[in-house]
C-alpha cells in the first residue's frame, strides 16, 4: 500500500486517554446490516451477532469487536470485512460487531454504568457479558477467534496470541502484512507482558486471573487458538481500520 496509507504519522492527540474520532455506532451497524444481507449473512434473533454458515465447514471462525466504546476502528473494520466479502468458501463465520452499545455514544472505554466489559468474563456482573456468554454457549467451538481492538497509548500495531492448538502460528504473518500499513510496536514489554516483534504470547493461568478478558474466556471455553489485534489509536482512523482488516484477511488467505 503506497506510503502506508499516505504515511501513517502519529497524530499526538491522545493525552491520558483516547481523544480521537468518535463514530455513530447505530449508523455503522445499519450499514453493516445492509452489507450482511447482501452477502448472505443472517442476523441472530436473540443477540447482536451475524452468521454466515456453510455445510461441512473446514474451519469455524469467530470475530468480535466494539467491546470498548473508545475504539472506533473495530466496528468499522467489521463493516469493511463484511462489505469486502473475502472469505474462503468452506469456512463458517460468526461476527459480533459491537459488544458495548452504550459506550460508543460516550466515546469511552466502559459501558454507560462505568464498567469495563472486557474484564467481566469471569464474574459476569454485567447484563452485556451475561448475554454474550449465553449466546456463545449456544454456538459450536471455533477453530480460530479474533478480537479486534485499539490501544490509545501504543506506538504501533501489535497482536496477542493464545495458541493451545499445537497448530501453526499466524502471528508473524499478521505482523508482516500489517507492517505495510502502519508501524509495529516492537517494544520488549507491552501492557506489562513480554513481547517480541509486535507479538505477545502470554503465559496465562486462568484460575489465577481475577478478571477475564473476552479472549481468555474464549480460550478456556470456545477455542484453542485466538488472536487479539491491537491497532494504535493515535494514528489516523483509516490506517487503524486497514490494519485490523489486513490482519484478519491475512489469516483467511493462509488457511
Amino acid at each position: 500500500m503506497e506510503g502506508r496509507l499516505n504515511s501513517a504519522i502519529r497524530l499526538g492527540k491522545n493525552k491520558g486517554a483516547y481523544l480521537g474520532e468518535a463514530i455513530d455506532i447505530q449508523k455503522v451497524l445499519g450499514e453493516l446490516e445492509a452489507a450482511a444481507v447482501k452477502n448472505g449473512w443472517t442476523r441472530d434473533p436473540d443477540f447482536l451477532a451475524y452468521k454466515r454458515l456453510v455445510s461441512e465447514p473446514r474451519k469455524r471462525l469467530y470475530i468480535s469487536t466494539g467491546i470498548h466504546g473508545d475504539e472506533p476502528a473495530g466496528p468499522l473494520a467489521g463493516l469493511r470485512l463484511v462489505e469486502d466479502n473475502r472469505w474462503p468458501a468452506d469456512v463458517s463465520l460468526w461476527l459480533c460487531p459491537c459488544l458495548n452499545l452504550t459506550g460508543f455514544p460516550l466515546n469511552r472505554r466502559e459501558n454507560a454504568q462505568g464498567v469495563d466489559l472486557n474484564r467481566d468474563y469471569r464474574h459476569l456482573a454485567t447484563e452485556e457479558i451475561r448475554a454474550h456468554t449465553r449466546w456463545l454457549a449456544a454456538q459450536p467451538n471455533f477453530d480460530l477467534t479474533f478480537c479486534l481492538h485499539e490501544d490509545w497509548e501504543s506506538e504501533g500495531f501489535y497482536v496477542y496470541e493464545l495458541n493451545q492448538s499445537g497448530g501453526p502460528s499466524f502471528a508473524e504473518k499478521i505482523i508482516d502484512a500489517v507492517a505495510a500499513i502502519c508501524p509495529i510496536d516492537r517494544s520488549p514489554m507491552i501492557e506489562d507482558w513480554a513481547a517480541g516483534g509486535g507479538i505477545i504470547r502470554p503465559k496465562v493461568k486462568p484460575e489465577e486471573r481475577p478478571r477475564w478478558a473476552e479472549a481468555l474466556y474464549l480460550a478456556v471455553n470456545k477455542t484453542r487458538q485466538g488472536y487479539t489485534l491491537e491497532a494504535p489509536s493515535d494514528f489516523p482512523l483509516a490506517v487503524r481500520v486497514q490494519a485490523l482488516v489486513t490482519g484478519v484477511q491475512t489469516v483467511m488467505s493462509a488457511i
